[in-house]
């Protein structure tokens, strides 16, 4: 799988982590950074990496910030996107499973690197089960229906 990586400073080392354990299993991972410790606004790095995802360039994106609600109110502006912030592995499992979502946001001041990779694990293994169960297919559905409804809304 290719996934698309961004971050700020403040998450640039959680992100650096879990960059190495995707690789690891295989995946092929776009950075687009930050790459330093510096101050860094987190749209420059996110919102590239969201339209990555969006355009299909990538398969999924794992953003990482100080908190992850910046990255995935970003995220969650580009049409196609479809991000969570989560803070343990119950969350990621369902965000995978019920909501469909192809990113994941995570907050680098909120938690450790040991619950950040078991949570990237459990997301990146669980399939999401709207292909066995119509109430999950329907649901998420409606959110694409939003979603298109806005991009017709707004012109």
């Amino acid at each position: 799988m290719k996934i698309a990586m961004a971050n700020d400073h403040a998450g640039r080392g959680l992100k650096n982590e879990i960059k190495a354990l995707l690789e690891s299993w295989g995946h092929e991972v776009v950075d687009f950074g930050t790459h330093t410790d510096d101050p860094a606004d987190l749209p420059d790095f996110v919102y590239p990496a969201a339209m990555a995802v969006a355009r299909g360039e990538v398969d999924r994106g794992i953003f990482v910030d100080g908190v992850g609600y910046g990255s995935a109110m970003i995220a969650n502006k580009v049409s196609g996107v479809y991000a969570a912030v989560c803070q343990d592995s119950f969350c990621a499992e369902l965000a995978r499973s019920h909501s469909d979502t192809n990113v994941l946001c995570l907050g680098g001041k909120i938690i450790g690197s040991a619950i950040a990779l078991e949570i990237v694990r459990v997301w990146m293994e669980t399939e999401w089960l709207g292909r066995d169960e119509p109430k999950y297919a329907r649901r998420v559905q409606k959110v694409v229906d939003i979603n298109n409804a806005q991009l017709v809304a707004v012109k």
